[in-house]
């Protein structure tokens, strides 16, 4: 694959691999200053120029975002990559996620009225809607996709607000200053709050289920042995 253009953003540096990134490519840059963070992404601008809002109100609630840094050009996307500044610090254990539960919870209130992302869908628009982000109910089989809307069925009702939506150990660093960061925005999206809740609070065995349908419905295009070990746990 083609790396990100450097010099679109000014940069000139050596370039190395991160881990994760399961379905975009995640280089970081070495020796600078100031290290950046490049993801490619196949979101379309208006999706990703919609996180500038979000981002606010997550700092807002007291976390801290690497929001994207626009290239020189003042682009937030060149030639399908986005860049940010690289957060180093202690990663975060299962153990920790609980602490974070009052600064989710003041997000999700904070964005009650933010509308939906452009190109997504939420699990209650999937129960009529086949499609959205990176849902596609038509490429599922019958009885998984019933069983997936039976589950967002049950929590339908619950408080909405925009997620996440990968809320996990992996994407969570202790900053320097004892402040949580949170990364990979990409599948952030309005949706129930639960299935950013279910991370860090105690859940209900139909929150529980809604969100185990939402990672298979997610995964089963991207990510389909993942999706499909998933759904056997659906089943049951």
């Amino acid at each position: 694959m083609i790396g990100p253009p450097l010099d679109r953003w000014g940069v000139s540096t050596e370039l190395r691999p991160m881990a994760g990134g399961a379905r975009n490519t995640v280089l970081r840059t070495v020796g600078l200053g100031r290290n950046l963070v490049f993801k490619t992404t196949t979101r379309g601008l208006d999706a990703i120029h919609w996180l500038t809002d979000v981002h606010r109100h997550a700092e807002d609630a007291g976390l801290v975002i690497p929001r994207y840094l626009p290239s020189l050009g003042g682009n937030l996307v060149e030639a399908g990559w986005t860049c940010e500044p690289l957060i180093e610090g202690q990663p975060f254990s299962t153990g920790d996620l609980p602490t974070i539960a009052p600064l989710i919870a003041a997000f999700h209130n904070a964005t009650n009225a933010i509308a939906q992302r452009p190109g997504f869908r939420s699990s209650t628009d999937l129960l009529i809607e086949d499609t959205g982000g990176d849902v596609d109910l038509r490429t599922m089989p019958e009885p998984i996709v019933t069983a997936c809307r039976a589950a967002w069925a049950r929590v339908a009702d619950t408080p909405t607000g925009v997620v996440h939506g990968d809320l996990n150990p992996s994407n969570l660093i202790w900053t320097t200053d004892g402040r949580a960061a949170l990364l990979d925005w990409d599948e952030c999206r309005r949706d129930l709050a639960l299935f950013d809740a279910v991370q860090v609070t105690k859940a209900t065995a139909d929150e529980r289920a809604a969100a185990l349908a939402w990672e298979v419905a997610c995964c089963w295009c991207t990510e389909p042995e993942r999706a499909r070990k998933l759904a056997i746990k659906l089943a049951k």
